[in-house]
């Protein structure tokens, strides 16, 4: 499929979810105790021992794909370390190959589970001035509200992580279900449509290219 023949969101829930605000309340209310796959604590444990050791700000690129946006965030910050996060290494994998950028930036991709990722990085006191969410799967499929980020059990991490998050889709019910959920949790914050010269994912230039229009939420935690 060309860049310029992208599919748009199909979904069979017209608005948001009906049962949003009960889902983010529970999730609010009570303990995520998943215990933390071994996999991810080990990749955490290498990426924190960075972390801790570098005196600057530092900037997440959550569900960065094939970390190309990860890269194009570490020249916009250029004093901060970014730290793209994805949970397959296939996409992880095509980063050198296709979109590693030839600057002095500092970033660096790691594999692992968000749903684990995140609740240690707020156990560990982590204070990101800036949370890029930037196209993640959306499951527009009204069944898999919960697999939704705004949705999961893990979103209270999201919120007590900090820093300025910024989240963007090219399906606005998932935007405005994030900003209800960031409402929830005593953070209000608004919805716009976003575009921009220079698209800094592929996910953004293919449906910037197909005629799609992207939304976003901006918010200081």
């Amino acid at each position: 499929m060309s860049e310029a023949n992208s599919r748009a969101i199909v979904s069979n829930q017209p608005s948001l979810h009906e049962k949003l605000d009960e889902v983010v309340n529970k999730h609010l209310s009570v303990e995520f105790k998943k215990p933390i796959a071994a996999h991810t604590q080990a990749a955490f444990d290498e990426v924190n021992a960075r972390v801790q050791a570098f005196n600057g700000p530092i900037i997440l690129d959550s569900c960065c794909g094939v970390g190309e946006s990860t890269a194009n965030l570490a020249k916009l910050h250029p004093d901060a370390l970014v730290i793209g996060i994805d949970k397959s290494a296939h996409r992880l994998d095509k980063h050198d190959v296709q979109y590693r950028q030839d600057e002095d930036a500092q970033y660096m991709l790691v594999q692992a589970d968000l749903n684990d990722f995140w609740r240690l990085a707020v156990q560990a006191n982590w204070q990101p001035t800036h949370h890029y969410l930037l196209y993640p799967n959306p499951w527009p499929k009204a069944k898999h509200l919960q697999r939704r980020w705004h949705g999961a059990a893990v979103f209270p991490s999201i919120v007590q992580l900090g820093g300025k998050l910024e989240l963007r889709s090219n399906w606005d019910i998932y935007v405005r279900e994030f900003a209800r959920a960031l409402q929830l949790a005593g953070h209000p914050t608004q919805v716009s449509e976003y575009a921009s010269d220079t698209a800094i994912t592929p996910f953004e230039r293919k449906y910037w290219a197909s005629g799609q229009q992207s939304y976003r939420l901006v918010v200081d935690l």
